[in-house]
């Protein structure tokens, strides 16, 4: 299985599955990461909702149930999803290391 999580993440999508760890609804969301990076990381609303959509269908994060009349959605990661951005982060720690390796 871990093959299968053996993937790279966009960044934005590395951002959402770390932000949902915490239930957001898209606009939360879209906050939360560009706070995380200090303001670097601007997601649209069709950049979001298009990785919503993907990680809805992979598994990786869930949607949580709305109180009647609402239209705003909650998501949260699942364990697939936290598995994946825990391979994500060791991928990333070793890219950091090797290049530091070679730029002193």
């Amino acid at each position: 299985m871990k093959e299968e999580l053996n993937i790279v993440l966009t960044e934005a999508v590395f951002y959402t599955l770390l932000a949902l760890y915490s239930p957001l609804h898209g606009y939360g969301i879209m906050q939360e990461t560009e706070k995380m990076s200090n303001g670097r990381l601007k997601l649209s609303a069709g950049t979001l909702y298009g990785a919503l959509s993907s990680m809805l269908e992979k598994g990786w994060i869930s949607e949580l149930p709305t109180e009647a009349g609402s239209r705003k959605k909650e998501y949260v990661i699942t364990n697939l999803g936290k598995e994946v951005t825990k391979i994500e982060l060791l991928r990333l720690e070793e890219l950091v290391e090797n290049g530091k390796k070679i730029i002193k």
